[in-house]
């Protein structure tokens, strides 16, 4: 079975998941662009996994954005993005989170009519392997 840990940026929080992903969706969807503060949310899925709080479990809140599905699992002493367990079977579970490497690849760009206009060109954008000079 696939085992998975994972913590939020100040370590209060620690977890595992137990089992596969069903699937690595890349969403621009206006909601995941304001809670990520970024082009795009990195979220995997799984109808099957089994999510366990290792540490801080009292740390962890959510937030659902009314009249959506859309919901959000944070730390709230570092703010970082963490599991959340949906009302159906489902697991979310952003990427960034995860201290162990992820071997599956994202399976889609989703709402891709919402990408943000700055998203497109990253591509031809210069890359540092550190801070740049």
């Amino acid at each position: 079975m696939t085992k998975h840990v994972g913590s939020c940026l100040c370590g209060t929080v620690r977890f595992e998941v137990n089992g596969g992903f069903d699937s690595f969706y890349l969403c621009h969807c206006e909601y995941c662009q304001k809670d990520t503060g970024s082009a795009h949310a990195a979220n995997l899925f799984s109808q099957s996994a089994k999510l366990t709080w290792l540490a801080g479990v009292d740390a962890v809140t959510s937030f659902n954005l009314p009249g959506t599905r859309h919901n959000k699992s944070f730390c709230r002493s570092c703010g970082s993005a963490l599991p959340s367990p949906q009302l159906t079977d489902l697991l979310v579970v952003p990427a960034g989170c995860l201290d162990t490497e992820i071997s599956v690849l994202p399976t889609a760009h989703i709402f891709t009519s919402s990408r943000a206009v700055w998203d497109e060109a990253i591509v031809d954008v210069p890359e540092f392997e550190g801070p740049p000079e």
